[in-house]
This record gives structure tokens, sequence and C-alpha cells, in this order.
């Protein structure tokens, strides 16, 4: 561990984050010891300079690691970064240090950690997620708060301990509390959006663009050649080439790519200032300018995963409205049938009562010791007639009740009419209303759902013979007329009934969800054919509202690009 200073990775667990937290929400010891493993490996890989046997390079990345941990698992955790600072201390730099010194160095580090990690888990509300820049700011707000908190406490006990003089503490200082920031900001959102958040998957654009990744390392690579082949201080103007393939990630995969891309760009950086051999002091200005690009880095990153949440989020508010609008249809075409029931019965049960009839004739004409063939097959051809219409009653009925996604097909208005009439003539000749069709020969072709649109002309139907039934209009007629027009071409149906008409103050908001004149009704019809007309690209309006001759119509495109 360093002994300087021990910077912790703001980052605040969300207690729901799936199942990477129900595995860490306890203690969990083989994690712990992985975490551990790492940290002290990261600790070893890191340990590049010092200062009177003080390591000072300012890159700590086993600190975002396992600070990533304890924020998302709890304050427990920060037992791994004390074992991990001891250990450090012991084996990788192999302090001479007394032992109250080191565990002083541990106790700092950790609690100071410790504490930081259970603000933002209990006060700050973060969001392991990263999902928001609000939680991307707080991580990196925590990382330099808990930097300059550490270095400030391990300073004084140094003081304190006379370990270290004034001047030596001010040339440690600097470096100690930039690898401390560095280390979280790049390490602590990358574990947490890989290894805790259950974002793994999320990251399986990377794997399976495998020659793009390959192409962003050669080219960070690439650029860190150049910039550190340079004098340091056309190196620092270079330096800002960086910032192109980090952007160029940062935008092609959000926050997932700025983590990836800043912890490559990373790890290039510290190897090639290493291999070049640079002193602390460039190390330090290189470090600084990776902060600001890892900063510039998280925040686009994660605005543009702000955006793809927000339009995933659309599309599923999208999807469910459909499947709610879709729910109701069908509530409403069963609503429509309740309504038909017994008028539909009737429908069913009459031509079955003369098959029964039928076939017992038939029956007796064979049993006779002379039988008449040609009169029984005439009793069995109309009785299979009649079987045959009762069939096609249930099928138009289980077709108009089907459930499902829209089928778009190209209809026959007439037979669409023809069918859709079938379910609702019994009723109507049973109420004494005369529905009567025009203008449907020579149409040409629609394209849209069937169903839907059986259901739009039912439930017009169906609203106007509820009109005539409660007015008591003597001699209730019902015209449904068609006709094509042009500029757009377009069919347009009209549902005309002899009614009373319908009130101002109602006519203004039919379309209305939940807007009904039955003292019965849900006030769902109305809007459901809107919905189903509007879809199939076309428009439903009241065309006329006065008593006698009040008409619904719609209009439906001919061309499904160009709006009626």
């Amino acid at each position: 561990m360093k002994s300087f200073s021990r910077p912790g990775a703001v980052s605040a667990g969300d207690p729901d984050a799936g199942g990477a937290h129900a595995r860490v929400r306890g203690w969990n010891g083989a994690l712990a010891l992985a975490f551990l493993a790492a940290y002290v490996a990261l600790e070893w890989v890191s340990f590049i300079h010092e200062h009177k046997g003080f390591p000072i390079t300012p890159w700590n990345p086993g600190l975002g690691l396992v600070f990533a941990l304890m924020v998302f698992g709890g304050a427990r955790y920060g037992a791994v970064l004390f074992a991990g600072v001891i250990v450090s201390e012991l084996a990788v730099l192999q302090s001479s240090l007394a032992w109250s010194t080191v565990l002083g160095i541990a106790v700092i580090i950790a609690g100071a950690y410790s504490v930081a990690a259970a603000l933002l888990r209990g006060k700050m509300w973060l969001d392991v997620r990263l999902d928001r820049l609000r939680d991307v700011v707080l991580v990196l707000a925590g990382g330099v708060a808990g930097a300059v908190l550490v270095a400030a406490l391990l300073a004084v006990l140094f003081l304190l301990d006379a370990q270290l003089g004034l001047v030596d503490v001010a040339v440690a200082a600097e470096p100690l509390l930039v690898g401390d920031v560095i280390g979280i900001a790049v390490l602590t959102p990358l574990t947490l959006r890989l290894a805790f958040s259950g974002r793994a998957s999320s990251l399986r654009r990377w794997r399976v663009l495998s020659l793009e990744v390959a192409l962003y390392v050669a080219v960070v690579m690439g650029v860190l050649w150049i910039v550190m082949g340079d004098a340091a201080e056309d190196g620092f103007k270079l330096f800002y080439l960086l910032f192109l393939p980090v952007v160029v990630a940062a935008v092609r995969f959000g926050l997932d790519g700025a983590c990836v891309g800043l912890a490559l760009t990373q790890f290039g950086l510290v190897w090639l200032l290493h291999r070049y051999g640079y002193d602390v002091g460039a190390f330090t200005e290189f470090q600084i300018l990776m902060l600001i690009l890892t900063a510039t880095g998280l925040i686009v990153g994660v605005v543009v995963s702000e955006r793809e949440n927000a339009e995933r989020v659309a599309r599923d508010a999208e999807a469910r409205i459909k499947q709610k609008e879709a729910e109701a249809a069908q509530a409403a075409r069963f609503a429509l049938v309740s309504g038909m029931a017994s008028a539909l019965a009737h429908e069913i049960n009459q031509p079955m009562t003369a098959a029964r009839a039928l076939a017992r004739s038939a029956q007796h004409i064979l049993q006779t010791t002379q039988p008449d063939l040609a009169r029984a097959e005439g009793n069995l051809a109309k009785m299979i007639a009649q079987i045959d219409h009762a069939g096609g009653v249930v099928r138009r009925m289980r077709d108009f009740l089907r459930r499902g996604h829209p089928h778009v097909s190209t209809i026959e208005l007439p037979g669409l009419i023809d069918d859709a009439l079938a379910l609702v003539l019994p009723d109507a000749a049973a109420k004494r209303i005369r529905i009567d069709t025009e203008g449907f020969r020579d149409l040409p072709l629609l394209h849209g759902d069937r169903v839907q649109l059986q259901q739009v002309i039912l439930n017009l139907v169906r609203n106007a013979m509820d009109a005539l039934v409660a007015a008591r209009t003597p001699d209730g007629r019902i015209r449904i007329v068609a006709a094509k027009h042009e500029t757009p071409a377009r069919i347009e149906i009209g549902v005309i009934d002899n009614g009373p008409g319908i009130e101002d103050a109602l006519a203004e908001r039919l379309f209305q969800p939940l807007t009904t004149s039955k003292s019965e009704g849900l006030g769902l019809g109305l809007s459901i054919c809107a919905a189903i007309v509007e879809a199939h690209g076309g428009r439903i309006w009241l065309r006329a509202r006065q008593p006698g001759a009040t008409e619904f119509r719609l209009s439906l495109p001919l061309d499904r690009s160009q709006p009626a």
C-alpha cells in the first residue's frame, strides 16, 4: 500500500442493484480475498517513484478498485482496504516504519474511505449504476474530497511522527493526491459498471466489436507513443490528441465506452511514462491532464447513456401504452359481443334447430319401406347449409374476439362490412332497426387490420342502435355509406342514423376517454375507434349531430404513407 495516501473512490451502492448485491450484501470472504489480492498486485505494479522511502507515484489503481467494493458492499469492506495497506507496506514497499505508524496509516486510509462510502450510500443516495450525471459527479467529487482528507491526515501523522519534514510533505503531497484521485476516477466507475451493477452484459458490444476495440487500442497507443516520444513540453501539447479517441468511445458506447477507453488510456500512459523514465514531476503533470481527460470522458459518456436510457424508457412506455390499448380494444370487443349475446344466441340457435328438424325428417324418410331418396338428400343439403350458417356466425365471433398483434392484410371492404353486420344484424332485427348499406360496389382494396376495422364499424353501428333504442325512435334506420375520394386517395365511410342527435357539449369531447352518454357505458369505445383509425393513417370525426341525421365518418388512406 502506498504509505502516504489512499484515496477512496466514491460511488454509492444501490441496495437492490440485482444479483451482484445479493452476493456482496453480507460479508463474502472469497470476494474480499480476491479484491485484497488485486489491490496488492496493483500496488506492486504502480510502485515506481519514492521520496525518502515513501512511494509518491501519482497513480493508485488499487484504491479505486477496492473503494468500489466498499461503496457497493458497505463499510464492512473497509477491512479489505485496511489489510491491503498493511500487506502492501510490508510485502511490496518493504517499509521500515514502526508498526504503530503502519497501523496509523491503515486506520486513516480505511477509516476515512469507510466514512466516505457510508455517507454516499446513506446520505447522497448514489446509484452504483451511474446512469445519471449526478452520480458520476458525486463519484468524482467524493474522490477529490476523500483524497484531500486522507492526504491531510497522513501529513499530520508523519509530521507528528517526525518521519517527514514540512518540505518533504510539500514534495510528496501533490503526486499522492493526484494519484489517489485519478485511481478513483478511472477504476471506480469501471468496477461499478462492470462488476457490481449487473452491466457486464452491457459491455457485450465491446466484445462483439472486437475489431473496433482493437482499432481503438491501436489509436490510443499510437497517440501515446507520439506524446511520449517528443520532448516533455511538446508532449504536453500533444496530449490533447487523446481526447479524440476517448470522446469517440464515449459517444459510441456511452459510459461503458468511456470507462473502458479511459482505463486503456491510463494504463497505456503509465506504462509509457515508466518506459521513458519520466520523473515524478512530469508524471504528475501528465496525470493532471489525464484527470481532466477522465472527467471529460465520464461526463460525455454519462450524458450519452442518459439519452439512451431516456429513449429506452420512452420506447418501453410506448410499448406498454400500445399493450394497454390492445387490451382495452379487446375488452371493448367483448363488451360489444356481450351486448349482442342474446341476439347472437338466437341467430345460432335458429339454424341449429332447423338442422335438427331436417335431420329427423331425413331419418324418418330413410326408415320408410320405400324411402324418397331425393327428398332425403334435399333435407340433408338444407341441414348442411343451416349448420354452415351457424358455423359462420361462430367463426366471425371467434375472429372478432381474437387477441394478438395487429395483422395487416389486403381487405375487400364489402366483405369486411358483411362480416361485421353478420354479428350485429340479429340484435338489430330484434330491436326493429333496419340497417342498409350504400356505395360499396367497385371500391379499391384497403390495407389494414381486418378485425380492428370491423371493431370500428361495429362500435359506430352499436352506438347508433343504442341511441335509437334509448330515444324509442319509431322506424329506426341506420345507413352505412362508402365512397372513394381523391387528393389524397382515400375511402370515406359514414354511419348515419335517424336518432335523437348529439348535444353540443357532449359532441366536443366524444373521442376523449371516459366520455359517454350511456348510463352503463365505460366511455372507451369512440376513443379506441379513434386510436385504431389513426394507427391506420386515417381520422374519424362527427360530421353531423342534428336529430334525424346524425353521422359519424371515418377516412382511411389508400396509400398508408399519405395520411387521409
